[in-house]
């Protein structure tokens, strides 16, 4: 074992000696920076990936998580003042079912299991109101911290005490609750009348009127300065609405020119005029039944048809003093009368409307659409040609959206004026806010594929100075044929492997230079 160390320290002292001071120093650096890729590899994948094992947490419960932590012997990180543990990424699972099996962490607060715990026990009445106001106070605090935007909820009870005196009006109870919200979040008053009414209906003889929220800021939620919340949520209903319109309308353009034109070259915006107005009218209309003759439908019809003949029937209508007009006078002439009367009763069509006009009439829109050239620094790169059939797009989608208080198409002039099309050279891009790294950053992918570059490009030089040196310093060697048993330098023929090996002998005694240089090409051959 101790020959074969030798044989190899001794093989590789032999290969450094023939190395040239260029190779030798290309080594050296090969060698570096082998050792630096490992060591910058090994660090980068021994660092340990942290993440958050309980957010949010009081002292004391951030006190016995980090002491059954210790006693386990798990890395811990504290942060947000020692209201957040972060432990290794890939035991965040376990040491949460753990943690949870064990009870913890405990917050020390009173809530309903207590009753179920202490059911076997003796407990006086007061004993029992204060747990039973307490495991309240706990629930409700644990409801409220759900809301969104809450990261805590502090709830004092005011219960008044039970009277043996029968009384018309029953005493009603106070809640008073301080809310820690997170940083920058306000609440909207949809959320303040909902904490308002899970508060009054969680307690009992709780009125709305007896509760009173304040947040971490001494901010004052009064439920009843809510009172424009109608109006409020009118226009966020219209704002939606708008923006779900110009959302729509945009998705389509920049979907349909992004195809065209790549959806990194294109830049579309959408602008609207709706008219939120709601109008309801009636309308009464009576029409004929028969439009050409102006006729309706005879429902009745009466023919008066009178004679007379004889003396007093010639006297004139209503002429005296005491006469009705329209009737014959008392004193007449003699002769005829004649009255024939017609009646007819008919019956038209009747028609009561009911119109209610669509609230959310588009009145006007505008498209602008920003289009980088294919050579940026060159806006006439883009033809005119593509540039006049996205601006015949822009019209189209216009003119089948909008129509004009007529309900006939616009001209030609007016869609012109609500679509434009730029060609600008894009200087920046919009962030992607969706976009989460994952992994190492790139500028650590970045030096290892630097790295790996120079690696190869060393072992390429390397290797092409290697095979030059061994050519420059090449020099003829003595021949020596095997098959044929001869030996250079005018050798006599060799018959047998003896007398190879007395040749061989006697060139390493006269000529010591020609025999190294002799094995180390057999070396090289081999």
């Amino acid at each position: 074992m101790k020959g074969k160390l030798n044989n190899i320290l001794q093989k590789v002292k032999d290969f450094w000696q023939q190395l040239t001071k260029k190779q030798k120093l290309g080594l050296i650096i090969l060698s570096s920076a082998i050792v630096l890729i490992i060591a910058i590899v090994s660090v980068l994948t021994s660092i340990t990936h942290y993440a958050p094992l309980y957010s949010r947490l009081s002292s004391s419960e951030a006190g016995q998580i980090k002491e059954t932590l210790d006693s386990k012997g798990i890395k811990y990180k504290l942060s947000d003042n020692g209201t957040t543990i972060s432990v290794p990424k890939d035991q965040v699972d376990n040491l949460k079912v753990e943690l949870a099996a064990d009870g913890i962490p405990q917050t020390g607060e009173i809530d309903y299991s207590v009753f179920s715990q202490n059911a076997g026990f003796g407990m006086t009445d007061k004993q029992f109101d204060v747990m039973e106001r307490e495991a309240m106070e706990t629930e409700l605090s644990n409801l409220i911290s759900q809301i969104k935007g809450v990261n805590s909820a502090k709830v004092m009870i005011n219960m008044p005490k039970s009277s043996v005196w029968v009384s018309d009006k029953p005493q009603k109870s106070s809640a008073s609750v301080v809310l820690q919200l997170e940083p920058g979040y306000q609440l909207n008053d949809e959320q303040v009348r909902g904490l308002y009414h899970l508060v009054s209906k969680s307690v009992p003889n709780l009125p709305a009127d007896n509760v009173v929220i304040m947040d971490q800021f001494f901010n004052y939620y009064d439920k009843k300065s809510s009172g424009s919340s109608s109006e409020l949520s009118a226009y966020q209903q219209q704002r939606e609405i708008k923006h779900d319109i110009e959302k729509d309308i945009r998705e389509q353009v920049q979907r349909m020119l992004g195809m065209m034109m790549g959806s990194e070259k294109v830049m579309v915006n959408v602008t609207t005029d709706i008219d939120f107005t709601k109008e309801k009218t009636k309308e009464n209309l009576i029409k004929p039944v028969d439009p050409n003759s102006l006729d309706g439908v005879q429902v009745s019809a009466e023919h008066i048809k009178e004679t007379y003949s004889g003396e007093g029937a010639g006297g004139k209508a209503g002429t005296g003093d005491n006469d009705v007009p329209g009737y014959q006078a008392g004193d007449g002439e003699n002769g005829d009368f004649k009255r024939e009367e017609e009646r007819i009763n008919n019956e038209f069509n009747r028609i009561h409307n009911t119109i209610v006009k669509a609230p959310y009439t588009l009145k006007d829109m505008g498209i602008q659409v920003m289009v980088e050239p294919p050579n940026p620094d060159n806006p006439a790169s883009l033809p005119q040609d593509r540039i006049d059939d996205i601006k015949q797009i822009l019209n189209t989608v216009v003119r089948t959206t909008l129509q004009d208080q007529g309900g006939q198409e616009l001209n030609q002039n007016d869609v012109d004026q609500k679509t434009i099309v730029a060609v600008e050279k894009f200087n920046g891009k919009v962030p992607d806010q969706n976009q989460q790294n994952k992994g190492l950053p790139w500028w650590v992918y970045l030096l290892i594929g630097i790295a790996l570059v120079m690696v190869i490009i060393l072992l390429i030089w390397l290797i092409k100075r290697f095979k030059k040196g061994r050519k420059d310093n090449a020099i003829d060697l003595p021949e020596f044929n095997v098959a044929g048993g001869s030996l250079g330098n005018g050798e006599k023929p060799v018959k047998s492997e003896i007398d190879k090996y007395k040749q061989l002998k006697e060139m390493a005694k006269e000529k010591p230079d020609d025999f190294v240089k002799l094995l180390r090409t057999w070396l090289s051959e081999d």
